[in-house]
């Protein structure tokens, strides 16, 4: 996400670093760098020359203080103004007091609307939202019998349209039926075309004219960079939308349609998709954004992510078993799962602070393999094994090795590895963590 124009923004900064003081020439140097990665990103060129302008204004006469560099003053400009672009403060999408809400998602076909459906839903029962999933695509053979795998995916109910080809008396009735059933909200996936036209806007039309919803939710390919931008506002145009989810962020590297959606539509960005799997949906926070574009990591998504992942009982669990040193393979096994559940390793590495401008991250899709290599060899162990690792001679180790497909090296390594983690643990389990706070590591 936003890889490239993290890169080239970087080097820019760099340069700044070992000038004195700010002033018109090294500013306008800098800016005219900043201009071309914001253009080589598909950032929209009137949104990028009114953005330079005004990091140029707010850049030139600022006092450097004593405790940053140049360089950190133009990084603070340059995050102020993006956090400005992308619409300030997180557009919370929030249900009215009317039960049930009616979220109408609209966009073209193959931006991805069924899948958002599911997840959206499954965003809010995690917030003990009760959802309804309601499919007004008539067109699409399977549409509904897909939006039923992922509503039980999610555990979500979906409509039962009874043979209905009207699409617009289903979201009638669907509404009206999840309201008598104690609803909060009702998702309706509506059907979409390989292009805009004027059937399918007028077919919009009178299903929001018929059920009043309370939200539109334009779902669009962040990958289609500028053309994303002129679908919303098209939409925008006809519909009203409230809002954008801009779907395979996990995929654009240059990230031009979230840098430009708010200030061509002045419609705010609600969600971001993140990758394929139904709980990766996230809410937009333009701040988190900025400072993800600018390396300087995500902490506050990541904290959350990890709330989502980890449980807090086993969490407890665990922390005794560290303190006893009781920590088993079986332990660590399970950690690894949750680990899994938080995302790929490369999103989590990128949202800490100072991974995004080091080697650690260019090398985090191998690192990934190597997560499920290791996995494989503690699964191929038995639960005797697991619990107890000194076990583990020579001929176990030839075992677990052609039962999880690998070498013995790579299970020796991983005992090694495993063995060096407890060591590690017990130290900070018995005092390390005060050294640790010193800057004494014990390792």
């Amino acid at each position: 996400m936003f890889e490239s124009l993290t890169e080239k923004l970087e080097g820019v900064f760099k340069k700044l670093k070992g000038e004195a003081s700010l002033d018109e020439e090294n500013i306008k140097s800098a800016l005219k760098e900043v201009r071309m990665a914001l253009l080589e990103a598909d950032v929209n060129f009137k949104v990028v020359k009114k953005f330079v302008e005004d990091v140029r204004t707010r850049a030139v006469g600022q006092e450097v203080f004593d405790s940053i560099t140049p360089g950190q003053q133009v990084v603070k400009i340059v995050n102020d103004g993006l956090v400005e672009l992308m619409g300030g403060t997180d557009s919370q999408f929030k249900l009215p007091g009317r039960f049930p809400a009616p979220v109408m998602l609209v966009g073209l076909q193959g931006c991805g609307k069924t899948t958002t459906a599911a997840k959206l839903a499954r965003l809010l029962m995690n917030k003990n939202k009760r959802v309804s999933l309601v499919s007004a695509d008539v067109y699409r053979p399977a549409a509904v019998d897909q939006l039923r795998i992922l509503g039980e995916k999610v555990g979500a109910d979906v409509y039962d349209p009874k043979g209905s080809n009207d699409p617009v008396r289903i979201c009638v009735d669907a509404v009206e039926e999840a309201g008598k059933s104690g609803y909060d909200a009702a998702i309706i996936d509506t059907a979409g075309r390989l292009h805009i036209d004027s059937k399918m806007m007028e077919e919009l039309k009178r299903i929001k004219s018929a059920i009043n919803p309370s939200e539109i939710l334009l779902v669009a390919d962040a990958m289609t960079g500028q053309d994303a931008v002129s679908v919303a506002g098209e939409f925008d145009g006809v519909l009203g939308i409230d809002g954008v989810i801009l779907t395979k962020m996990d995929g654009d590297a240059r990230g031009g349609a979230a840098l430009s959606i708010r200030e061509v539509t002045g419609k705010p960005i609600k969600f971001i998709g993140v990758g394929e799997k139904i709980d990766a949906l996230e809410v937009f926070y333009p701040e988190r954004m900025a400072s993800r574009i600018l390396g300087m990591g995500d902490v506050l998504t990541l904290v959350e992510k990890a709330q989502t992942a980890f449980d807090e009982k086993a969490a407890r669990k665990l922390e005794k078993k560290i303190r006893k040193d009781s920590f088993t393979l079986e332990d660590f096994r399970g950690q690894l799962i949750q680990i899994k559940k938080m995302g790929s390793l490369q999103d989590i590495l990128g949202m800490i602070p100072g991974f995004g401008k080091s080697k650690a991250l260019k090398n985090a899709s191998m690192d990934e393999s190597e997560l499920v290599k290791v996995k494989a060899i503690v699964d191929s162990m038995t639960m005797k094994e697991r619990l107890n690792y000194k076990i583990i001679n020579g001929q176990r180790r030839k075992r677990i090795a052609g039962g999880s497909g690998t070498t013995v090296q790579d299970v020796n390594r991983l005992l090694k590895n495993y063995v060096e983690m407890r060591k590690m643990m017990k130290m900070v389990a018995k005092g390390g963590m005060k050294s640790l706070r010193r800057g004494n590591f014990p390792f």
